[in-house]
């Protein structure tokens, strides 16, 4: 545990260094919006980025910043608001290099390296053209039921997971609620960044109808307070999305041009890092 985990945004955001492999919630689950806004300030870059077990907008602005070498996804997608245009003209232009994958087997091999496994077996995949297209994922034969054919995948252990929570307490436990994937994206990594909407200074583990919720001090590395860190996504149960902003953005990242010109008005600079 880190003994002192409360640190600035830019801290935070300095801590993830290029080339790591960080993990990323869905947008229902607390996306860390103004974490990745300091990310592609200061021009982060060959990230291995594995989304549980989709991603939208934050995946494809670290895409269009070129911020990502590797993107391990079942999907990435703004949903309603439309198509991630950056995303799609990196793979079309073989920018960025994709392990296609499905909602199942991420959280699958997610699951086996929470639990310290080199791999993990799974049903539904045979058949799928995503097995021979995955070098990486192995049809063994069931040692219980010899002919029975069954996927073994990777674990996949992150160097870092990050996400955004409503609250944390000064001692580092962080609260989550429901989203139990936080909790097994934190299991699973080498350190856990979160940022919050708020820091309390009681203990969360003091009060029982919560401690539930809550991911223990163990797992987390660094906590920064963003308030409505999470725009312009919504943060479930706090506050709703800007669809007005989504749908801008959507519109302007239709091109490089348009991208370029949304990335420096968010950053609020000249120029975003070539």
């Amino acid at each position: 545990m880190n003994q002192q985990p409360i640190c600035t945004l830019r801290e935070l955001a300095a801590a993830v260094a290029d080339g790591v492999k960080l993990v990323v919630p869905a947008d229902a689950c607390g996306v860390a919006m103004a974490a990745t806004h300091e990310l592609v300030r200061r021009g982060v870059r060959g990230l291995h980025l594995v989304c549980v077990p989709t991603s939208g907008l934050q995946a494809d602005i670290l895409i269009g910043a070129g911020a990502v070498a590797t993107l391990e996804t079942s999907a990435v997608t703004l949903g309603e608001f439309g198509p991630a245009h950056r995303f799609i003209d990196a793979v079309r232009n073989h920018r960025i290099r994709v392990l296609d994958s499905t909602c199942p087997a991420v959280h699958a091999a997610l699951q086996a390296g929470q639990k310290g496994l080199p791999f993990i077996p799974l049903r539904g995949l045979i058949g799928s053209d995503l097995v021979a297209r995955r070098d990486d994922w192995k049809v063994i034969d069931n040692p219980f039921q010899p002919g029975d054919p069954i996927v073994a995948l990777p674990a996949i252990n992150p160097d870092i997971a990050l996400f955004h929570a409503p609250f944390a307490d000064r001692s580092g436990n962080v609260y989550i609620g429901r989203k139990r994937e936080l909790l097994t994206m934190a299991h699973a990594s080498k350190q856990t960044f979160v940022t919050v909407e708020a820091i309390t200074d009681r203990n969360l583990f003091d009060d029982p109808t919560m401690a539930a919720g809550v991911v223990p001090a163990i797992y987390v590395s660094r906590i920064a307070l963003a308030t409505n860190g999470a725009w312009p996504i919504g943060l479930p149960g706090h506050y709703g999305s800007d669809d007005a902003a989504i749908s801008r953005y959507v519109q302007l990242a239709k091109t490089e041009d348009g991208f370029r010109s949304w990335v420096n008005e968010w950053l609020g600079e000249a120029a975003v890092p070539a």
